[in-house]
């Protein structure tokens, strides 16, 4: 069974994102998607062979997580964005939980956009720890390398060139910043308390 690419073009319009920026965003998504199909396939024919010693297959396997993760990367992150602004529900439970663990809203928002405004191309998560019920603001780096076993994405931000240079050119400041005018915060919070 193969993945499908998810649609978000409901996106388009999006403030502070071009027509053109978004749509190549998706294509190099879709490229995701159908590279992931391809590896399985390509894996599993390998596998019928029996082709597990053979250095390909190897390749082939570590190349996996990177397109795969790549795939479900952009689809968390294109799920967290809205045309509609809004503010964190100072009522819900992310906000609660962001509180104990950074102490303030401020605290964890400058935790979070100093991380994505780094020298560097990856992606900005705020993951959720279950095992320990804590958050998390992490950088990763590569696609397929940097995330915390176990935990689950419940915001992320891309910060791959593409994710801002064609709108943004060289400022990845006012990329987060307009990033944080877009943020879906009910998805986050559902994200989280469906993680609980």
């Amino acid at each position: 069974m193969n993945y499908q690419a998810k649609k978000f073009e409901y996106l388009i319009d999006l403030e502070g994102f071009s027509e053109q920026l978004l749509n190549n965003h998706f294509t190099l998504y879709q490229g995701y998607v159908a590279n992931t199909n391809k590896l399985n396939d390509t894996l599993v024919n390998m596998e019928k062979e029996g082709k597990f010693n053979n250095p390909e297959y190897a390749e082939l396997n570590r190349r996996f997580g990177w397109e795969f993760n790549g795939m479900r990367l952009h689809e968390y992150y294109f799920g967290n964005l809205t045309k509609k602004r809004q503010e964190i529900n100072k009522n819900s439970k992310l906000f609660s939980a962001i509180l104990q663990e950074f102490e303030s809203y401020e605290m964890w928002e400058k935790d979070f956009k100093s991380m994505g405004t780094m020298r560097g191309i990856g992606w900005v998560i705020l993951y959720r720890d279950k095992e320990a019920d804590r958050l998390f603001n992490v950088w990763v780096n590569e696609h397929d390398a940097g995330h915390l076993s176990g935990a689950e994405p419940i915001l992320v931000m891309d910060v791959f060139e593409h994710a801002f240079m064609l709108d943004y050119g060289l400022k990845k400041v006012d990329y987060v910043e307009s990033f944080f005018k877009i943020i879906d915060w009910e998805v986050a919070n559902a994200r989280y308390t469906q993680s609980k």
